[in-house]
């Protein structure tokens, strides 16, 4: 289920809709409150759309605000896990959810033709599935939220066509966010973050996984 963050015109919602393109069919999947599908219809960027979410509560709040579009057959609401009766979609939006949950949702249902992915965590493996599947990216940058400050991480591309094979840092972070002017300052907070964590009472083996993630973004840092 997507989370809440809005944040005006530089919100998490509005720079995802930036990146959505027209199509026939549009499918929000974990659609919450139904903002990027009435998008896409104000802007008359699709026919029809998919709307599902596995919360029957929040797919009813989207229902709501898309009850017009809904009258006029052009709204259809399924309350489901995944991919679930979305087969018809020629794009697919996912945000707001874990890249493991994703990941997961992708194989279960096959990788749509045209996708929009916004991962809150974990994008590394939802990069590694993609490009092993064969999927042209197009877009793999990051954002930061006018609203709360923090920086997402998004990616758009259609299941063929492939994608030149991603470095390490790439598969971390994204290949366009490492040229994006933003990067130097998320990597500078994961940084602080990291060493904040370092701090506490932890095993000898989460110790040693945040070392080895402090090295890989100062590592990173050097490359700026």
């Amino acid at each position: 289920m997507r989370a809440k963050t809005f944040g005006g015109p530089q919100g998490r919602i509005p720079r995802i809709c930036a990146l959505l393109e027209r199509c026939s069919v549009f499918a929000d999947i974990g659609c919450d409150h139904g903002y990027c599908t009435l998008y896409m219809l104000r802007a008359g960027l699709c026919d029809r759309a998919i709307i599902s979410d596995i919360s029957a509560k929040s797919l009813a709040k989207a229902q709501k605000l898309l009850s017009g579009y809904a009258a006029q057959g052009r709204v259809t609401a399924v309350c489901c896990d995944g991919l679930g009766g979305a087969a018809e979609a020629d794009l697919v939006l996912i945000a707001g959810m874990g890249g493991e949950e994703i990941v997961s949702i992708l194989k279960r249902g096959g990788i749509p033709p045209r996708f929009v992915l916004q991962p809150m965590r974990d994008s590394q493996l939802v990069r590694r599935y993609l490009i092993a599947g064969g999927c042209a990216v197009d877009v793999d940058d990051l954002f930061r939220d006018g609203g709360d400050g923090k920086f997402y991480f998004v990616m758009r591309g259609s299941n063929v066509g492939g994608t030149p094979a991603y470095s390490e840092e790439e598969y971390a972070f994204g290949r366009d966010s490492l040229k994006n002017p933003l990067f130097g300052e998320f990597i500078a907070a994961e940084i602080a973050k990291t060493e904040g964590y370092l701090k506490a009472s932890m095993s000898p083996q989460n110790r040693e996984q945040l070392t080895k993630r402090l090295n890989f973004l100062k590592g990173a840092c050097h490359e700026l």
